[in-house]
């Protein structure tokens, strides 16, 4: 049996997204189940919640994005979670595909798709998504936190997201999901149109020499406990 829009939580957590909220919500069907954990200083609750009053969930708690997630998550009721960000557009197929998805099987823990570009940097998207298709071939889970699908029962098997983390928390719990014994999926039919690109225009070669890093040290278990906090500068990069 497939997902059905009543079987999905999509949890996404905001921090003034008021310039995407209104195109990130165009792209999500009416009936699916939205939870909005808002941290900002704009009107971006406000906003979320006039445009789309049913089905929809605001809860305003100053946090990281980490935290954000784990609070959507434990606030839901459906069996699958899908998290992602309010920057991005799921594709006009996005969720009839996921309804192909067979997932009586209760050892289907994690599924995950693609982020292409909607505009720019569309050799980036390219490549990164060769890569997540190279590792899935290796077992190992690239997830990223846009494009996220984890079953209730896999999340609370895990324990969630690591807290420690204020960034890579995405690939950090996947890898955690697939060590537990949950089958994961890459569906590379599965996409998202990135709108933002911030940390991009920065340094390309900053971003992924900064994820190459922490993933290798958190997938290898390297990272000392003190060094999770510390996102080496992600924020700033995503922010200016």
């Amino acid at each position: 049996m497939g997902l059905r829009a009543e079987d999905v939580t999509v949890i996404v957590p905001t921090r003034n997204e008021q310039r995407n909220a209104g195109a990130f919500l165009a792209s999500l069907p009416p009936g699916v189940p939205l939870i909005v954990v808002d941290a900002s200083d704009d009107d971006t609750a406000n906003l979320i919640s006039s445009i789309r009053p049913l089905h929809t969930r605001v809860i305003r708690s100053r946090t990281n994005v980490t935290a954000a997630r784990q609070t959507g998550a434990e606030a839901a009721q459906t069996p699958w979670l899908l998290f992602t960000d309010a920057d991005v557009l799921f594709s006009l197929a996005y969720f009839n595909l996921l309804e192909r998805v067979d997932a009586s099987d209760p050892q289907l823990g994690l599924i995950y798709g693609v982020k292409h570009a909607s505009d720019r940097y569309l050799g980036y998207h390219r490549w990164f998504a060769r890569g997540q298709r190279l590792f899935a071939t290796l077992g190992i889970p690239a997830a990223t936190g846009s494009n996220l699908l984890i079953s209730r029962r896999a999340f609370r098997a895990v324990g969630g997201f690591d807290l420690r983390l204020t960034c890579n928390e995405d690939s950090e719990i996947a890898w955690r999901v697939r060590r537990a014994g949950f089958e994961t999926r890459f569906a590379r039919d599965l996409i998202v149109y990135a709108r933002d690109h911030r940390r991009l225009e920065r340094s390309v070669t900053a971003k992924v020499l900064h994820s190459s890093m922490r993933c290798a040290l958190l997938y290898f278990n390297l990272m000392p406990s003190r060094w999770r906090s510390r996102d080496w500068g992600y924020w700033r990069m995503r922010q200016q």
